[in-house]
């Protein structure tokens, strides 16, 4: 398999993992709790297992970090994933959920795939190539180029914060998400910056980059744009050192 490139294989193992989500989706799950409080399923346990066979296969020299086994070392190439991101979805058998599936290199991310089987749909990116959405499967529908919005007004910005640590008021304009994938929104267009604080690097590593080849920007906490600093800014780029500021001023 060496003969395959990196966005090849990450076609493949998505494809693998988001067909094996939609069977459980299909047939219903229960849901358990895990030590920090937050839900699983055995779907989600089932698809990260699966996820961790098919790159040990295909690229065994990498390291892995996924939501419920945690990180295999062993080099500065890691595989991102997050087998089922919104669990809550999955198992109210609301088809808002997805399949994360990231590459960073020395802390960047360089490639990201992000599968929404029940909505029949794929978002990815590779730096410096761009942001696509897709249907899914492959070669079932449309294709298209996403960009951000060119809003360069806070008022008539359409903002969003969502968060999964203790609230504090949220910055002026911004407002509780009004669809449950607002950076599906940013990247089409639809919304102008989104504030999420808190989630987990397997949350934030694949949207960071798509949010990023789609014209816009992303701060973390620190200033930086790592994907493991629990959270930050998306936006625009148009908007983006205003709506920095706005964050920092509360």
């Amino acid at each position: 398999m060496d003969d395959l490139d990196d966005l090849e294989v990450a076609f493949r193992v998505a494809d693998r993992a988001a067909e094996l989500a939609l069977s459980f989706f299909r047939a219903g799950v229960t849901t358990a709790s895990k030590a920090d409080g937050s839900p699983v399923t055995e779907a989600d346990r089932a698809v990260e297992r699966l996820v961790r066979a098919q790159l040990g296969e295909l690229r065994p020299d990498d390291a892995l970090l996924g939501e419920e086994y945690g990180q295999v070392d062993g080099s500065e190439r890691v595989w991102i994933v997050d087998p089922i991101d919104g669990t809550t979805f999955f198992s109210r058998r609301d088809p808002n959920w997805r399949v994360h599936l990231a590459l960073a290199v020395d802390g960047v991310v360089e490639l990201a795939v992000v599968t929404s089987p029940a909505l029949g749909l794929r978002w990815w990116a590779t730096r410096g190539g761009g942001a696509v959405e897709t249907a899914w499967p492959p070669g079932s529908g449309h294709a298209r180029r996403l960009a951000v919005s060119t809003t360069s007004s806070l008022a008539d910005a359409a903002l969003d914060a969502l968060s999964t640590i203790p609230p504090e008021p949220s910055p002026a304009r911004f407002r509780p998400p009004c669809t449950p994938l607002p950076l599906v929104e940013l990247v089409r267009g639809a919304v102008d910056g989104v504030l999420a604080e808190g989630f987990a690097a397997w949350d934030h590593a694949p949207w960071i980059l798509l949010v990023q080849e789609a014209g816009g920007r992303f701060t973390d906490p620190t200033g930086g744009a790592a994907y493991d600093r629990g959270g930050g800014l998306y936006s625009n780029a148009v908007l983006h050192e205003a709506l920095v500021a706005a964050v920092r001023r509360r």
